[in-house]
Parts: C-alpha cells; sequence; structure tokens
C-alpha cells in the first residue's frame, strides 16, 4: 500500500476511508456515500483542507458489493499511476493482507484525523458463501462499542495486489475481523469497470495473490509514467480500444467455460496482436471472477508447479512460449496434480507452431496426455477493410493524442487538434493492427513536431519512422545525463541494441555487457554505470527481477537491432564471444527475427550463419533450440547443414549438437539425418581402429540413423541401419547381458518398425516377438524399470500379430497388455491411466473381432468411464478420445442388441466430436507406442 494514496471521505452515511486508484479516482464505501451523483468531501490525513467530490459509480449500502468509486474534483492533485487488483485463488488458510484506515479508535477530540495501518490474514473459506472476506487481524483488537466505525472503505491489499474493501466490523468477533468486499464482486459488475477505465485509466484484470511473486507486471497492468512516444504501443497500456476477433474471442470464451484443464496456442508474426487478444480475454474474464497469471521469464519450474493448487479459475497466459520449455513442462506438471473441479486454462502465445510445439506436445508422455488435444490458432491479421480502415485509423489517432499528454515532455502540445486534421493514409493490404497503430502514432507526432520531416519524405518503413522519434527522447535524455560530452549517440544506440540482444538484469551483468562495446569497454566504471542508469530510465523494468525492460513493442527494438547489427556485424561477436548460456540464448532469438524484418532484405541472414558456425562448439544447445523456435529459422539451418557436413568438425561437438536435435523435427529432418550419417562414419573409422571402446557407441549411433534417414524417405538406408545396430548389440549382450540386453531390445523395436515399412511382416513379427521376450524377462527381474516397455512392446506385437491373421495371439498379448496397464495405473494413475483407456480401446476392438461380444462391450465401457473423468479434468486433451470411445461403445451396443442405448451414445459422441474440433482416431494400435516413446532412439 502507498501511504501518499490515503484518504478520508465524508458523506451521508458518515467518515469513511478511501483509496486513491489513480488519478482523482478513489475507492470507498457504499454506506459513506449513500448513492451515485451524490457529492462528498475528501480530504488527505495530515494535509490541510478538504476537495469536493462526486460518486460515480455505488454498490447496494450493506450489500455484498458495499463499495463505491468517487472522482474528485480537478482542484486536487491526482496521483500518477494505477494499482493491481487480485484474488485468492486457492484454498490455502492464512493469506498475509494489510489495510489502512480511519477508525474511530484512532481519533481523539482536538486532534487530527488519524490512520491506523493492520495487518492480518484471511482464509479463503471463511465467508465463500456470501462472496465476502474475513481479515482476521494480528493485532490486539481495539475497546469499545464501535471502533472500527470510520474504517469502512479501507482497502485491503496482499502484498502488491488489491483484493478488497472494508465494509464492516464482523459480528460477534470482539472487533478483532473485518469484513471486505473481495475485488472479484466489484469487477463483476459492469459499471464500476466502466468507470474503472473512464477515471483510473485502466481496467485491467484480476490476478493471483497466491502466484504474485510468480507474475511479470509487465503482462498485466499498465507500466508506471510514459517515458517515450513508442510506450504508448505496449500492449497492457490499452491504449486503443480493442475491437474485432469477436468471433474468436467467443470460441476462447466457451473454451473457458468448459471447465477442467484446457491449453490452447494463437500464434502469429509480431504486431498480429497476440497479446492485446490475450489481455482483452484476461478481462472479460475478470468480469466472471476468474484470475489471471502471466508468468515472468525467471520463474523456476518449482515455482510454477505452485499452480497446482488453483481452486478457483485461473487462466495462465504464457508469452513467447516457443522459448519457454521448462515452464510449459512445469504448468503441464501442475495441471496433472491439479484437482480439477475449476477451470485451469493455459493459453500460449507463440509466433510460429513449428518444430517447438511438436515438440512441447510429444516430449513426454504427461504432455501427450495434457496437450495432445490442445489446437493451435493462426492468428490472421484483422481485416481493416471490413472494419473500415479509415474509420479505425483515425480511432487510434484520437486515443494516442488523449494519451500523449501523459508522455513526459509532450504534455504542452494541442495532440487533439493535430489528430483533427491528420490525412487518412492509403489502405494497404497486409497492414496488422500494430502497423496500423504505429502509422497513427508517428503520424501525429510529425504532424506536431515541426523539426521532424514530414510523413511524405519520411522512410515508407514505419519501424524507422518511429526510431527516429526514440533517438530524439534518447539524445535528449543522454544530454541531461551528461553522456554526450564523451560519448556519441551511436555508440550509446549500440549500447541500446546490445542491451536488447542480451538483455540487462543487474548493474554488474550490464557493466560485464559494456565491457564487450568496444567504445564503452575503456571507459571508467563510474561512466559505465552512467549508461546503465540511463538505459534504465529509458525504459523501466515493471518489476524489481530485471533492471530494464527493453523498446517496446518487440517489431521496434528489432528493427534498432537490424539497423546496428547491418551496420557493425561484429557486434554480435563480440557479445556472444563472453556470453553465457541465457545470454547466448537471447541473443539468437533477437537476431534471428531481426533478420527476418522484410526490409533487410536478406542481408543478415549469412552473418547469422557464419556466427553460428563460428560458435556451434559452445552454444549447440541453443542454436538448434532457436531454430525450432524462431519465425525465422533460415541462417540457423543454413548454419546446422554447414556444421552437420563438416568433417574437420571436433567429435564432441557434434555428439554435442547431436544430442541437442529433437527426435522429430519438420525443420530439421534432413539436417539431423546429415548429421547422424556423419557421426555414424566417424564411430564406424574408430570402431574399426577400437572396437572395445566404440561398438556402443557405433551401434547407438546407428539406430539413431536408422530412426533419421527413415525420417526423410530412405527407408532400405534405415533398415540397413537397424539390421547393423542389432547385429552390434547381439554381440554386446552375449558378452554383457545386464547392460545391453534392454538396448538390444530398442534396436529390435525398431527394426520390427522398418521391417513393415518394407513390407517384410514375417520378420517384423520375428523382432517384435524378439523384443517382447527380452523385455518380458527383463520385466520379471525389475518391472518397476521394464513393466511399461513390455506393456508398450506387446501392443506393437499385437499389431503385427493382426497383419498376420493371428488374431487369437494378438488379442492374447492385448490382453496382457492391459493386464499391466492396469496394475500401472493403478501405482500412478496420472501417468497410466490414459494409456489404460487406450489398451481398453483396442482390446475392445478385437474381442468383437472374435465375436466375444458381452467381453467387449464390458471392456469399451470400462474405457468410456476413464475417458470421461479424464474428459472432466482436461477436455482438451480428451474430449476428442472420449468421442471415439463413445463411438466404438455405440457399436458394441449394436453388437448385443442395445440399439436405443446406442443411439444415445452416438448422439453424445457425435456432439462431443463438434466440440473437440478433432478428427477421432478410429483405431489406436499401431500407431500410438509405434517407436515405444524416447528410449526408441537410444
Amino acid at each position: 500500500m502507498e501511504r501518499a494514496r490515503l484518504v478520508g471521505v465524508t458523506g451521508p452515511g458518515g467518515p469513511g476511508s478511501g483509496y486513491v486508484l489513480g488519478g482523482r479516482l478513489v475507492l470507498t464505501s457504499a454506506h459513506v456515500v449513500g448513492r451515485a451523483g451524490e457529492g462528498v468531501e475528501v480530504f488527505r490525513p495530515g494535509v490541510d483542507g478538504t476537495a469536493g467530490g462526486t460518486v460515480v459509480w455505488c454498490g447496494t449500502p450493506g450489500g455484498r458489493d458495499d463499495a463505491a468509486l468517487v472522482l474528485v474534483d480537478e482542484t486536487w492533485q491526482p496521483v500518477t499511476g494505477t494499482v493491481r487488483w487480485g484474488r485468492l485463488v486457492t484454498d490455502r488458510p492464512g493469506a498475509a493482507c494489510e489495510s489502512w484506515g480511519l477508525p474511530e479508535t484512532a481519533q481523539r477530540p482536538g486532534a487530527a484525523v488519524e490512520a491506523v495501518q493492520v495487518s492480518g490474514r484471511i482464509n479463503p473459506g471463511s465467508g465463500y458463501v456470501g462472496n465476502r472476506y474475513v481479515m482476521d487481524l494480528l493485532q490486539h483488537p481495539p475497546q469499545g462499542s464501535s471502533p472500527w466505525g470510520g474504517a469502512s472503505g479501507a482497502a485491503v491489499f496482499c502484498d502488491r495486489l488489491l483484493v478488497g474493501v472494508v465494509a464492516s466490523d464482523r459480528a460477534d468477533s470482539g472487533h478483532g475481523r473485518l469484513n471486505a468486499v473481495p475485488a472479484y464482486v466489484l469487477h463483476h459488475d459492469r459499471g464500476f469497470r466502466t468507470a474503472l477505465a473512464r477515471y483510473a485509466g485502466t481496467a485491467s484484470g484480476l490476478e493471483a495473490v497466491e502466484f504474485q511473486h510468480l507474475a511479470d507486471p509487465a503482462g498485466t497492468a499498465p507500466r508506471g509514467a510514459l517515458r517515450s512516444p513508442a510506450a504508448l504501443l505496449q500492449a497492457e497500456q490499452r491504449i486503443v480500444p480493442f475491437h474485432g476477433r469477436e468471433e474468436l474471442i467467443g470460441r476462447l470464451r466457451a473454451w473457458c467455460a468448459q471447465g477442467g484443464f484446457g491449453a490452447r496456442l494463437l500464434y502469429g508474426p509480431g504486431g498480429q496482436g497476440k497479446t492485446r487478444l490475450a489481455l482483452h480475454l484476461s478481462d472479460l474474464l475478470a468480469a466472471e471472477g476468474w484470475a489471471v497469471l502471466w508468468p515472468r521469464p525467471e520463474a523456476e519450474a518449482e515455482q510454477v508447479r505452485e499452480i497446482r493448487h488453483a481452486s478457483r479459475p485461473l487462466l495462465v497466459v504464457l508469452d513467447y512460449a516457443e522459448t519457454r520449455a521448462e515452464q510449459l513442462a512445469a504448468l503441464v506438471e501442475a495441471a496433472s496434480e491439479h484437482a480439477g473441479a475449476t477451470p485451469l486454462k493455459l493459453l500460449l502465445l507463440a509466433r510460429t507452431d513449428a518444430d517447438w510445439w511438436q515438440r512441447a506436445r510429444t516430449v513426454t508422455r504427461l504432455a501427450q496426455d495434457h496437450l495432445e488435444g490442445a489446437s493451435a490458432h493462426w492468428l490472421s491479421p484483422v481485416d481493416l477493410y471490413t472494419l473500415d480502415f479509415g474509420r479505425v485509423y483515425r480511432q487510434a489517432a484520437q486515443a494516442f493524442a488523449a494519451a500523449l499528454p501523459s508522455v513526459e515532455g509532450l504534455a504542452h502540445h494541442d495532440w487533439s487538434a493535430a489528430a483533427a486534421v491528420l490525412p487518412e493514409p492509403p489502405c494497404r493490404s497486409g497492414v496488422n493492427t500494430l502497423t496500423l497503430h504505429m502509422t497513427a502514432l508517428t503520424d501525429l507526432l510529425e504532424t506536431t513536431l515541426a523539426d521532424v520531416p514530414s510523413r511524405a519524405a519520411a522512410s515508407p518503413a514505419v519501424e524507422d519512422r518511429l526510431l527516429g522519434h526514440e533517438h530524439r527522447y534518447w539524445e535528449q535524455s543522454a544530454e541531461a545525463r551528461g553522456l554526450m560530452s564523451g560519448l556519441t549517440l551511436d555508440t550509446l544506440t549500440t549500447a541500446l541494441a546490445a542491451a536488447q540482444l542480451i538483455g540487462v538484469v543487474d548493474r554488474e551483468q550490464a557493466d560485464r555487457l559494456w565491457r564487450r562495446v568496444p567504445a564503452l569497454a575503456d571507459q571508467t566504471r563510474d561512466r559505465r554505470n552512467a549508461v546503465t542508469a540511463w538505459i534504465a530510465a529509458l525504459y523501466p523494468a515493471a518489476s524489481d527481477d530485471r533492471l530494464c525492460e527493453g523498446i517496446q513493442p518487440d517489431r521496434l527494438a528489432e528493427r534498432l537491432v537490424g539497423r546496428v547489427l547491418d551496420a557493425d556485424p561484429m557486434v554480435a561477436d563480440r557479445l556472444l564471444a563472453d556470453a553465457d548460456d541465457t545470454e547466448a540464448a537471447r541473443l539468437l532469438s533477437v537476431y534471428s527475427r531481426a533478420a527476418g524484418h522484410a526490409v533487410l532484405d536478406g542481408r543478415l541472414d549469412q552473418r547469422l550463419s557464419d556466427l553460428c558456425t563460428r560458435y556451434h562448439g559452445r552454444f549447440a544447445s541453443q542454436i538448434v533450440a532457436t531454430a525450432v523456435q524462431t519465425s525465422y529459422p533460415s541462417p540457423l539451418v543454413t548454419a546446422l547443414h554447414a556444421i552437420s557436413d563438416d568433417s574437420a568438425a571436433r567429435l564432441d561437438d557434434l555428439v554435442a549438437l547431436n544430442a541437442a536435435m529433437p527426435p522429430s523435427s519438420l525443420r530439421l529432418l534432413h539436417v539431423a539425418a546429415r548429421l547422424a550419417q556423419n557421426l555414424t562414419n566417424r564411430y564406424t573409422a574408430l570402431a574399426q581402429q577400437d572396437p572395445a571402446t566404440y561398438l556402443p557407441d557405433l551401434a547407438t549411433s546407428l539406430n539413431s540413423l536408422s530412426n533419421r534417414v527413415a525420417s526423410v524417405g530412405q527407408g532400405e538406408e534405415g533398415l540397413a541401419a537397424v539390421e547393423e545396430a542389432v547385429r552390434i548389440r547381439r554381440v554386446l549382450a552375449g558378452e554383457d547381458p545386464d547392460t545391453y540386453l534392454p538396448y538390444l531390445a530398442v534396436s529390435l523395436n525398431n527394426l520390427s518398425l522398418r521391417l513393415r515399412d518394407a513390407n517384410r511382416h514375417d520378420a517384423a513379427l520375428a523382432a517384435i516377438q524378439e523384443a517382447v521376450g527380452i523385455r518380458r524377462n527383463l520385466a520379471r527381474t525389475n518391472p518397476n524399470v521394464h513393466l511399461p516397455d513390455l506393456a508398450i512392446t506387446l501392443i506393437n506385437l499385437a499389431a503385427g500379430l493382426g497383419e498376420a491373421r493371428r488374431q487369437s495371439e494378438g488379442l492374447a498379448a492385448l490382453q496382457e497388455a492391459t493386464d499391466y496397464y492396469e496394475i500401472l495405473a493403478k501405482a500412478d494413475p496420472g501417468t497410466y491411466r490414459p494409456r489404460l483407456a487406450v489398451a481398453l480401446n483396442n482390446l475392445s476392438l478385437h474381442l468383437r473381432r472374435a465375436r466375444r461380444w458381452q467381453e467387449a462391450l464390458t471392456a469399451i465401457r470400462r474405457a468410456v468411464g476413464i475417458r470421461r473423468a479424464l474428459a472432466e479434468t482436461n477436455p482438451d486433451a480428451h474430449l476428442s478420445e472420449l468421442a471415439n470411445s463413445l463411438k466404438i461403445l455405440a457399436g458394441a451396443l449394436v453388437s448385443v442388441g442395445l440399439t436405443e442405448e446406442a443411439r444415445t451414445v452416438s448422439r453424445e459422441a457425435g456432439v462431443l466430436q463438434m466440440r473437440s474440433e478433432r478428427k477421432p482416431r478410429q483405431e489406436e494400435h499401431g500407431a500410438v507406442y509405434s517407436r515405444g516413446g524416447p528410449r526408441g532412439w537410444r
């Protein structure tokens, strides 16, 4: 809480307390002010004089929404900045809270009005039926008949979040407890939200109180003072009203209403409106009592897993999801442990749905269970023709004109008049919303500032035009700090680009960064510290975790980086030379996005490729990860091809690069195959010289090569490679069975796949039977380790036996696999219940073919029961599978003559299939576990 925001309010209901939300808008109690339109007096404790105010929104005095908003007269000094709102989202007791008011217990005759600051705890279960928070005070309760009179209207905070407003002293508590109206009740009221947006400049949503230590403030509420015009383009500022996307918003709200866990991906290029749409959805959900969490990039995975405790509707928005694999994995783990009684939705924002998305959904069985059904939606540009381009442009210009006086140094211009005379630009195809907004803002600035070139004479790239205004801001700030006496603006611009490429977390890291910039390296530490302070003041961070936020929006930052790297390509070399892994990952990501800007016409591509080639020995995993994630992968893929083909590359470097390659990647299919071949060639030569040392490595390389070349259509080469791997591993297993038999089973499983691809079904069946025999023996001695592998291999065996028309044997194998999954599901239901459902599904199909109708019906009923329970907690992942099982159940019901029930089940299957938005798999065997999981790559 901030002392400067505490006020007293005197209305028809008597004296009360209040809190300034932003500008001249005060939050107080409804029973203090009486009704909307009422005049009241407002004062600051310890400050002489009062100001008049008008109630602009009022709840019900004494009711569940006992709160009010008062707009103080213009003679009153407004408070800059806005508060952040929150709500409790778990049932864990003891949430720390505080309040600050002007109660009767602190007042003395003849003395100035005094304040009382109290601390307490909120137990979410207390008062929830009546939509109340109950604040249990930690202090000794005051005496008297009504000691808390005058505290009504005091704000209640949990750390940085405003969660409620004091309404009354709780009856029969000995004055030790206070009732508070929760913020979620207020945000549910449209009139409250409208007044908040109109008079405080924001209607930001509710954050999750218990997870605020995970939250990135930049992703939710507007930042503080606006220091540059470009700051108005930040999505969280919500300067321009949200428009369009009605159909998509409707689908997202329907998805949220389904309950349980669900994940969705929204992807598209920078400036397409992903963040703004997510913020708009957050605001809409806040009106329905939801809380929203935008995890900060630095949050540890163990911290992120805490969201499993959520017991209220929660939306988690993961921005730049393609670069946050560990957090995504932690969120999936949390979802697997979430009770599922309330909605927990994960909205992923990314620039692409490329290989990173495929890997994220398949990297573990847990990911498959929770993300396989998650849909990916390409966020196409808003059709500005449909929305009336001119009208949208004028609305944006007017919105910026209203906000520009808030930017430091720009309050003295008549921006509204400038907006009124702006000529409408021609509507060009392919212009996205951000481009339109940047154009409107830049046109407005250029119309008013006489020393800036006109739009007609300016560069056609709006990013360059807007950067020109940022340059003015940088230069003025640098001059004010005395930096221009010994440094040029070009040097400072390079420092800004370096900060964007590497990121600036703290002053020590910033100083290490400046030592890599030649023009700054020889400066004194004080001088370098001054540069750090300059950048931190230009673009201050929204939280204490970072020193500065960087230039926003991203497209503007990337344009600056592209210009600097285009002028001096060695900047990236100098930065990468002493970078750590985190810095390298960020540099490659930002560099690749900057290189993709059309205005550069590919000039940075070869430079980025060469940079990756020079540093692949140190940053192999970062290069591969960026190639998989970025929206402009071409330069990185080119570099990986060159590295893979380099016969002079160190073996250890190639091994590290191969380890970094994902098991499957459309972008890197051919690179991975060539790298696997190069490694195999190396190990073949080494094994000829020293077989005892290198034969195991050669077998592993051959096994990997088999999968890699098969994925690019080289089936014969893949078969030959795995046959050689099996031959080597037979020899090794004969010498050391404890170590190498599991690996032999892996190669035999892959051999079976390659043989099936070659239509050599008898040989494929023999291979999978041998793999089953090995894994059966291994499971007898160590079931905890090997039983899952045996179950998977048995399902593959059942598919092979079915192809050989040995139906009874296939049925027996499938029954055995199902029995094992029963055992595994009891020990670990989260992991194995979905797989048990798959096995039961397939078992029912096989039993029907064997005309064992009643057993087939029993099996599929069990599968439906499991999948129905799974779909309740995670509809995105399991609705399609449930629909599939219901279709099979309908067929089984018809087989036993229960046609009426079959029609009912079939109708339900059709409804669920439409809801799932995915095609069902008619049969699941032979495809679900075709590679035996990650072990198939050993």
